[in-house]
């Protein structure tokens, strides 16, 4: 199985990307994880540009890495100057890398437009440049800045610049698709014809501005290249850079070129949900391998056919990236998608009785209502476990209210109060909150930590309110989604009402309920396994 060497840029092209800003301990933390992927090559930034990278160059080489090369990134020496005395390029050797990734100008049109310098001393800047990073014990990556543009326009320019970077002693030349508008037929017959040119292995540098960057990178590999770059989540300038949550998995699922071990590979999902976290950015849910809904099915015929065999409408095992099978329920949904989400639930259930049929009505009427389960799992199991007999009350509402008061310039002061029974005894509480949906959660905490001292581990996470249909206005019903965690799992619980408050509160009691019914789970199956040792113990 042939290798292809994976170079990841997100902590450079990808921080380029519109609203993308990570400090030196967001890139810190990227790049362990990148290294547990597996991941060959992390660039970790332009040490001539910016006191940050620096900075990051600095701490990264007290970082213990296992399997990653860091490389600083740069471009060739100015012109008319010499390689020695280009501070760029000096910033690249004192920075303390292995490596060193610098881009040079393959297109005469940039050569005379951009730098306005000539052919002549532009081959010259990349050879004396390639040159003197390797004189001071570097391995360069020379990166050929819009090759395939400029080998359209002039293909025999193009060939002698990256020619002068494999005489100077280049350890990889990299081809660059940098404005994103290649097809990814022509990027394989150039990347084959440069492969036939050098003895230098080749790699790709994909843009993503026609949606082709993982096509295209593809396309290299299979026309010889043997280095990819790209980013984690397709992050990076205007479209982003080939996505290698795509790429990798692609390759080595699907192209059988080896990349990463199976064991790093199975690491793909949580290495793109820990960037997109550091990065604070939301991962799109359709994602492909990576997606939470990668491998999410509602249809009631799809449901039933992948109970029967599952690569029927899964292209892969979603474990082999470590993803997982999902089964929505929806207005959409048929017994077998109820059947499924017992199955994942432990749920005895058989899918031809009344109660089952009746339970996909229920779900029906409620989507119908605005309800949307196959964002809140948790409300799903709570009203599946009702259903089925398997829900044990945890509390009950007798009253509640809200207080809401301005007084001149003083800010707005929310008070909730209420009136609970838990285990046939009555419990008034009141709390204030910063608003009326945090004042009631602080309420109903308070009410209930005797009973379930569990609570104080669960807080929100996350809280939206879409409005239903925007032609009523103000009195629209909205739909309340709630994320809550108790730092160790996470769940999403939802609340639909013409009122807002009352949407919220229930979707805030279905969280409160799914913890504290989690926590019983745990309890019981831990006393059940107690009581296991002690009869084992006894006999």
């Amino acid at each position: 199985m042939d290798q292809v060497k994976v170079f990841d840029t997100t902590l450079r092209d990808g921080t380029q990307g519109e609203g993308i800003s990570l400090s030196v301990e967001d890139k810190l933390k990227i790049a362990l994880r990148l290294d547990a992927m597996g991941i060959h090559y992390i660039e970790g930034g332009w040490p001539g540009s910016n006191s940050k990278d620096i900075e990051f160059f600095k701490r990264i080489k007290e970082v213990k890495l296992n399997h990653a090369k860091i490389s600083a990134f740069g471009s060739t020496r100015r012109k008319g100057s010499a390689a020695a005395e280009d501070v760029n390029l000096n910033r690249i050797v004192e920075s303390g890398v292995e490596v060193a990734s610098i881009f040079g100008k393959s297109w005469d049109f940039h050569v005379h437009t951009a730098i306005q310098t000539t052919l002549e001393e532009n081959l010259a800047m990349i050879h004396d440049s390639v040159a003197y990073l390797k004189s001071n014990g570097l391995e360069v990556i020379y990166l050929a800045e819009h090759f395939f543009d400029g080998f359209k326009n002039n293909e025999e320019y193009a060939l002698q610049t990256v020619r002068q970077a494999e005489d100077a002693g280049a350890d990889w030349v990299v081809l660059c698709d940098t404005n994103g508008g290649t097809l990814p037929t022509e990027i394989g017959d150039i990347v084959r014809r440069v492969c036939s040119e050098l003895k230098t292995p080749v790699g790709i540098h994909a843009h993503n501005d026609c949606e082709l960057g993982v096509a295209n990178s593809l396309a290299a590999v299979a026309a010889g290249a043997r280095q990819v770059q790209g980013t984690f989540n397709g992050l990076g300038e205007r479209c982003g850079n080939a996505n290698l949550c795509s790429v990798i998995p692609n390759l080595q699922l699907k192209m059988k070129y080896r990349c990463v071990s199976d064991e790093q590979l199975a690491g793909l999902t949580g290495a793109a949900r820990y960037v997109s976290e550091i990065a604070n950015i939301h991962m799109q849910p359709n994602q492909p391998f990576v997606g939470t809904a990668a491998f999410a099915h509602k249809g009631g015929i799809h449901v039933s056919a992948i109970l029967k065999a599952s690569s029927t409408y899964e292209h892969i095992e979603p474990e082999l990236v470590g993803n997982k099978q999902r089964v929505l329920v929806s207005e959409l949904a048929g017994q077998s998608n109820i059947y499924a989400k017992a199955q994942e639930l432990n749920l005895d259930l058989n899918k031809e009785t009344e109660k089952t049929k009746a339970v996909i009505e229920r779900i029906k009427e409620l989507e119908h209502q605005g309800f949307q389960f196959e964002g809140a799992d948790a409300s799903l199991e709570l009203l599946l476990r009702e259903a089925f007999g398997e829900l044990d009350p945890i509390f009950s509402l007798e009253s509640f209210k809200i207080l809401v008061e301005k007084s001149g310039d003083n800010p707005f002061a929310t008070e909730a109060i209420v009136k609970v029974k838990v285990h046939g005894e009555t419990i008034f509480t009141a709390a204030e909150g910063n608003g009326p949906v945090n004042a009631l959660d602080s309420a109903l905490r308070k009410a209930l930590v005797k009973y379930y001292p569990d609570i104080v581990q669960m807080h929100l996470a996350d809280y939206k309110v879409r409005v239903l249909d925007e032609k009523d206005a103000t009195a629209a019903k909205v739909r309340v989604l709630i994320e809550s965690t108790d730092f160790q799992n996470s769940w999403n619980t939802v609340g639909v009402s013409g009122n807002i408050i009352e949407a919220s509160y229930n979707a805030l009691v279905d969280s409160i309920r799914y913890s504290l019914i989690g926590k019983q789970r745990v309890r019981n199956t831990q006393d059940e396994a107690q009581i296991g040792q002690i009869g084992i113990v006894n006999h």
